[in-house]
């Protein structure tokens, strides 16, 4: 091969180098319809986004609810002495002696009760429910007593409704408690039920319990 020829061979190759190069390449056409694509699949996306942040809300706050009351109950076997839940709008601390029950706080707290006369209440725990779930709402009761052995038991002396603010506890064999917990918007509502037994559960109200839907709430409830 000659120096000519061979030269003719090396343009040749770098012109298919370039060429494949060039092909990897996007244009300004194809970008700007790529971006347009991506900002249309996002405005689709964002009402289910919106959606799951609703209901992701509405099981944070329905959790925090359920772990409260468990854990007043847990206390009330750990003790062997009567315990509290509450609801409030107002910070519980070790120091209050005193809160003001209401259904729909912002915050729970737990307390264990005098077991005999010239006893206080103790302070056992508390939080916050609107830090998980800005908006959410619960419809129940304001307070649940568990007895020294985890059950449901009522509570309607003047002690205890000077220690709640003027909420009593009361036991109904036919309607347990039960905790509603909704976001408007949301799709996905949640329910928190306290057996007579003691037994704290969450469930869906929008399903029956069955075998094929052992998450729902049971027909009674």
């Amino acid at each position: 091969m000659g120096l000519e020829e061979g030269a003719i061979v090396l343009i040749r190759l770098s012109s298919q180098r370039i060429g494949r190069h060039e092909s990897f390449g996007f244009t300004l056409v194809e970008l700007m319809v790529t971006v347009t694509l991506l900002a249309i699949l996002m405005m689709l996306s964002a009402p289910s986004m919106m959606e799951w942040v609703r209901n992701s809300k509405v099981r944070a706050v329905s959790e925090a609810l359920q772990n409260g009351l468990r854990e007043a109950q847990s206390e009330s076997l750990r003790r062997s002495r009567q315990v509290v839940f509450a609801l409030t709008d107002s910070k519980p601390t070790a120091d209050s002696s005193a809160f003001t029950a209401k259904t729909d706080g912002n915050h729970w707290t737990v307390r264990a009760l005098p077991s005999m006369a010239g006893e206080s209440s103790e302070f056992v725990s508390s939080g916050i429910l609107t830090d998980v779930g800005a908006g959410v709402t619960i419809t129940g009761p304001a307070v649940v007593c568990f007895n020294s052995v985890g059950r449901l038991v009522p509570n309607t002396t003047s002690a205890f409704s000077t220690l709640t603010g003027g909420a009593t506890c009361s036991v109904d064999a036919a309607t347990p408690p039960i905790f509603d917990i909704q976001l408007d918007g949301a799709d996905r509502p949640l329910r928190v039920l306290v057996a007579l037994g003691g037994q704290v559960r969450m469930c869906d109200p929008k399903k029956t319990m069955s075998n094929a839907h052992p998450d729902g709430c049971p027909a009674s409830s």
